[in-house]
């Protein structure tokens, strides 16, 4: 068959415009990389628990990596489906879909909630004992042929777990080909997490809230330093909302001191003195510095963006997701 020079012509845009569908994203904006927290960030879509509808928003937005926390990862390896009863509403003082305890806390769960929730725990911890690595690999392979790296998996690493369950999580994440575990446990319980961490080879970074008055919550660097004493694998999830609405101060010199310890940001702009979620620019964090500062620094850690604030009316969640990204851009350009 003999084609013309305008036949040519259509089959070069024809494959230009399939390459452009095709892309892979790329959100290492000026050496920083870019991602964000699932399913957290899309809580308030009906697919938020699917880890093939996650990759395809996760596209959608143009970024390349992700900090996945363990359920739907845990869901696409064929883990029991957990329907937890939450109690009658929010905490007292937020919003619906805000994470975190309010001044009036949660309302206690009535006993058969508790029993409920026992069982569900239980039957997972017997699933993860007998899971196979197979279909984690499977999940990497299919994220990583999209072009998104599943560089961080969340698991709720406790004292109530056994050795063998939380050998599992560290199994499960290197399969994955993650760098690192994120979790929430009390400061003393990182003693025994950094023996496992030490054992894999694989740090696990510590998610701080607001609290910086208890001795075993994350929320005061010292905190965080108790951790480090531990282990040399235990590091620093440090979420900068937070931080600044704890501590009423810039996490910089904390994140330019501990660099080396710390395996992610969340970012988030938070009122200092116990502030708000509000949006990006709106706050007292320094999102635009903290950036520019891991950009200048050469700093390897993902910065981490993680939708927390309310979300207007009239807007979703992937149209605030876009207006983060596009916020990091600017701060990186």
């Amino acid at each position: 068959m003999t084609y013309t020079r305008r036949d040519l012509g259509k089959v070069g845009l024809a494959a230009l415009s399939a390459g452009r569908l095709w892309a892979k994203p790329n959100s290492k904006f000026g050496g920083v990389q870019v991602g964000l927290i699932a399913p957290y960030s899309f809580r308030a879509m009906s697919d938020s628990n699917n880890a093939d509808a996650l990759l395809k928003h996760i596209v959608e937005l143009g970024l390349s990596a992700v900090e996945m926390q363990s359920e739907p990862v845990e869901a696409f390896a064929g883990a029991p489906i957990i329907v937890r009863t939450p109690p009658a509403g929010p905490p007292a003082g937020l919003p619906a879909g805000t994470r975190g305890a309010g001044p009036g806390g949660r309302p206690p769960q009535t006993p058969e909630q508790q029993a409920a929730a026992r069982a569900a725990t239980e039957a997972l911890r017997q699933w993860r004992l007998a899971a196979s690595m197979e279909k984690y690999r499977a999940l990497r392979k299919k994220y990583e042929d999209a072009g998104v790296t599943l560089d961080i998996v969340k698991f709720n690493l406790s004292a109530a777990m056994p050795d063998e369950e939380i050998d599992y999580c560290f199994q499960a994440a290197k399969a994955l080909g993650c760098r690192f575990i994120t979790c929430e446990p009390p400061v003393s319980e990182t003693k025994r997490i950094g023996q496992f961490a030490e054992k894999h080879r694989l740090r696990v970074g510590y998610h701080g809230h607001t609290n910086t008055t208890s001795p075993e919550a994350f929320g005061r660097p010292g905190a965080w330093e108790q951790a480090f004493f531990y282990s040399k694998y235990n590091g620093a999830n440090v979420d900068i909302g937070h931080f600044t609405a704890g501590n009423s101060f810039s996490p910089a010199s904390f994140i330019r001191q501990y660099h080396d310890r710390i395996t992610n940001l969340h970012l988030k702009d938070r009122k200092k003195d116990q502030g708000p979620n509000v949006p990006w620019g709106q706050g007292d964090t320094a999102i635009r510095e903290i950036l520019q500062m891991m950009k200048r620094e050469k700093y390897d850690f993902m910065a981490t963006i993680e939708l927390e604030y309310p979300i207007p009316e009239g807007s979703d969640s992937m149209k605030e997701l876009a207006k983060c990204v596009q916020y990091c851009k600017d701060a990186l350009a």
